[in-house]
């Protein structure tokens, strides 16, 4: 029997490979004349609403045809598992010069004839990094007008079929397909793949990637671009390769070309400030040794002579301060004179980069044919939500024209509505940073007692003080609390914009962007602004310290400074934010096409066709480029926020972002469907946020040397205290503390045991 079954299996796969001379690994219809421009898949479910999602279906694809879109379905028997239908759409001339017209594509009307004068001296020397010419300008600088059916004379139409660019093509479709009715339901009239996406009536809408990545097609009319951009730009051993921005927006449009556009600059950009910032680590490093303040703590006869107060009550005991010597010398690596020089060359950086982006971003659009784009979203970019859900309708002043719109009163409610979510969620973080800081306040009585008491922890006691050991557990447990609120989140800011049904893809997607970035300010920045403007400035004195909630004593700094905490929470968060976040999507995505690369190479090629290869990859998603900005965004705030208190975070953001650029082009090469072609003229809202925390910036790394590191008490020692010419900072440690007299301690703070009948502690 089961002899019997294998039989049958060869029979029906040498059927298959009879039934099809050429190859199933085609971007053709049978005919291999009309090119695929885009795929439609759905399931023959037999359930309940199985007639529902057939007569959509019919409906739908008629509307298509009568559009001008012509068809051809794969039966699901044609499918590796039997089961998936696929319905290939293939867009003749006549549609696509309609669409053209109507999208305003600018398409060429004659080669660029002007000369280029601009002649690079460092030309010879950066060659290494430069890619063949034919990579980088895959089609020649044409000057372009917006076509127009009635003077196709004019446009330089060499081939029908070739003349519109694949990413062109599947615009052109997905703006039809956005916008087909299927029928009426419920008295509405329903439109639109998203709807018919979000019901399962399909179950996928893509355009096909021209070829495997890893080999180039064997149909010669196939410019295997996807296999060229594999090659030479999503491998890792060209990391140090320019990008080639002018194919990645050929064959993906322009919003992901300006997106790697502005990563490649802002990793550029990256190189100085991180060469400046390890050279002031390098300061820290090799004055290590004369510091007079770590000198004095570690001093036996000084820093030995000194019994500190105990830093909580009854459980905690006297302490030495020499005790902090090892964390007192490392303090020195991030808070000595260059951080105050790295502080103000960060706040000049920042001011560059974000000026000279301009400079690119104007450049880019000038190249890319985007100057006049903003007219064009204003006219194109209604959103069939807004369209489908605004019944009322009012002319337009400016163009006379009846538009959907939105009544003052429906707007105000949703505001309302979304306005008091997000203040929940902020608040929800706030309560859970208050959260960590009560755990920080429980443990550390603990830790101080168990690192007291306990002999194993000997040799690391010097090095692993109890503030460093609870501020390390309330790092990673605040890190954790960040990812799920974020993973929460996510999904009720996505739910909120939809509710406010914005009016065009733009004011979709600053809307959505402005309430994740709120969150993720808070999310992210707020245990670090804890640490850095709040913690040690409210303890109070022995005799008189201050409690939270009344009963937990209020935490002091470490003995080597606030600033050592501030560096921890911030190697902490930033470093795992970025291994967290190159997990997330490079192993993630390559762990769910397993399977699907295991049949393609399991498959000979005329079995595993196009269409499947790509329905097995993973979906990029309308907002797939916003995580991607989101992320870099939130980076830009740790290496500019808070960089007077880790120099070496720029160092650390060059080399993410190198290893990011590669695993970015390679997911979207290799582990994605081919996202439709989208249109942007600049990084949108973005822009405005970059701006805004610039300006932040300036003022937390000024507020961090004045308030969190130790540089203004010793600068007025040295000019108004220092009493020794030849060493101005001995002495400094000793006026720095207090002196109280032990025998006025209340009963709650005094410790349970004085063995050595201290008199004074400090």
């Amino acid at each position: 029997q089961q002899s019997g079954r294998r039989y049958n299996l060869f029979l029906k796969r040498r059927l298959r490979i009879d039934k099809r001379h050429q190859s199933k690994d085609s971007i053709f219809f049978r005919d291999g004349v009309r090119r695929i421009d885009f795929v439609l898949s759905y399931v023959d479910d037999l359930n309940k609403e199985w007639e529902k999602k057939l007569e959509r279906r019919k409906e739908f694809e008629r509307n298509l045809q009568k559009a001008g879109l012509e068809l051809e379905t794969e039966d699901k028997k044609e499918s590796e598992d039997g089961k998936i239908y696929f319905v290939k759409i293939h867009a003749p001339w006549e549609v696509l010069i309609t669409y053209a017209e109507v999208l305003n594509i600018k398409v060429p009307i004659k080669e660029n004839d002007i000369p280029s004068t601009v002649e690079n001296p460092l030309d010879c020397m950066l060659a290494p990094l430069r890619l063949p010419e034919k990579v980088m300008h895959p089609e020649p600088d044409y000057f372009t007008a917006p076509f127009s059916k009635e003077k196709q004379e004019l446009y330089l139409i060499n081939d029908e079929s070739t003349f519109f660019s694949p990413s062109m093509r599947n615009r052109i479709v997905n703006y039809i397909l956005t916008r087909c009715p299927y029928g009426t339901e419920e008295g509405k009239k329903k439109f639109g793949i998203k709807r018919l996406l979000n019901n399962g009536t399909y179950s996928a809408a893509y355009p096909l990637h021209d070829c495997q990545y890893w080999k180039k097609a064997n149909d010669p009319n196939c410019d295997n671009e996807r296999y060229t951009l594999y090659m030479e730009w999503a491998r890792f051993l060209r990391f140090y390769k320019e990008q080639p921005l002018d194919l990645i927006r050929k064959y993906y449009g322009e919003k992901i070309g300006i997106y790697f556009a502005w990563l490649g600059f802002y990793t550029e950009m990256l190189f100085l400030a991180a060469v400046v910032g390890l050279l002031c680590f390098l300061y820290g490093l090799f004055t290590m040794d004369e510091n007079m303040s770590s000198k004095e703590i570690c001093d036996p006869a000084i820093g030995g002579e000194i019994i500190m107060c105990p830093l909580c009550d009854r459980e905690c005991e006297y302490w030495r301060l020499n005790t902090t010597c090892e964390s007192s010398e490392y303090s020195h690596l991030f808070d000595n004179v260059a951080t105050l020089f790295f502080a103000i060359f960060m706040g000049i950086w920042v001011t560059l980069f974000l000026e000279f982006w301009k400079r690119r971003q104007a450049r880019l659009k000038y190249e890319w044919d985007l100057v006049d784009f903003e007219e064009e979203q204003q006219q194109l970019q209604l959103r069939p939500e807004y369209e489908a859900k605004c019944t009322q309708k009012k002319k337009n002043p400016v163009t006379q024209e009846m538009e959907p719109y939105l009544p003052v009163t429906s707007q105000a409610v949703r505001f309302c509505i979304s306005g008091t979510t997000v203040l929940f969620w902020v608040s929800l973080i706030i309560a859970s940073m208050i959260a960590v800081i009560v755990y920080r306040l429980a443990v550390y009585a603990a830790f101080a007692s168990l690192m007291e008491n306990t002999q194993t922890l000997q040799p690391i006691s010097g090095l692993l003080t109890p503030q460093l050991a609870t501020s390390v557990t309330a790092s990673c447990l605040n890190f954790v609390i960040i990812m799920i609120l974020n993973f929460l989140y996510e999904r009720i800011a996505i739910w909120i914009t939809d509710m406010e049904i914005p009016r065009t893809h733009m004011e979709y997607e600053n809307r959505l962007t402005m309430k994740m970035f709120l969150f993720q300010f808070v999310n992210y920045y707020s245990s670090c602004f804890y640490v850095a403007f709040f913690k040690g400035k409210f303890v109070g004195y022995p005799g008189a310290y201050t409690y939270m909630f009344n009963r937990w004593r209020n935490e002091e700094c470490d003995p080597a400074g606030c600033l050592i905490e501030l560096t921890t929470q911030l190697t902490i968060v930033m470093a795992g934010k970025q291994i967290w976040g190159n997990i997330q999507e490079a192993i993630v995505p390559w762990i769910c096409n397993w399977w699907g690369r295991r049949k393609a190479r399991n498959n000979p090629e005329n079995l595993y066709s196009r269409w499947e290869q790509d329905h097995d990859l993973q979906i990029f998603g309308a907002l797939g480029l916003f995580y991607e900005y989101l992320e870099m965004v939130i980076q830009f705030g740790f290496i500019t926020l808070f960089v007077a208190s880790f120099p070496l975070a720029p160092l650390l953001a060059l080399m993410n972002n190198i290893l990011e650029i590669r695993v970015d082009s390679w997911k979207l090469t290799t582990q994605y469907r081919r996202p439709v072609a989208a249109k942007a003229h600049s990084i949108g809202v973005w822009q405005e946020i970059l701006n805004g925390m610039a300006i932040l910036s300036v003022v937390t790394n000024a507020f961090i040397v004045a308030f969190t590191s130790d540089m203004i008490p010793r600068l007025v020692y040295y000019y108004a205290y220092s009493e020794n010419e030849d060493s101005p900072m001995s002495g400094y440690i000793n006026n720095s503390l207090s002196v109280f007299q032990i025998s006025d301690f209340p009963e709650r703070n005094e410790p349970k045991q004085n063995p050595e009948n201290f008199v004074i502690c400090r």
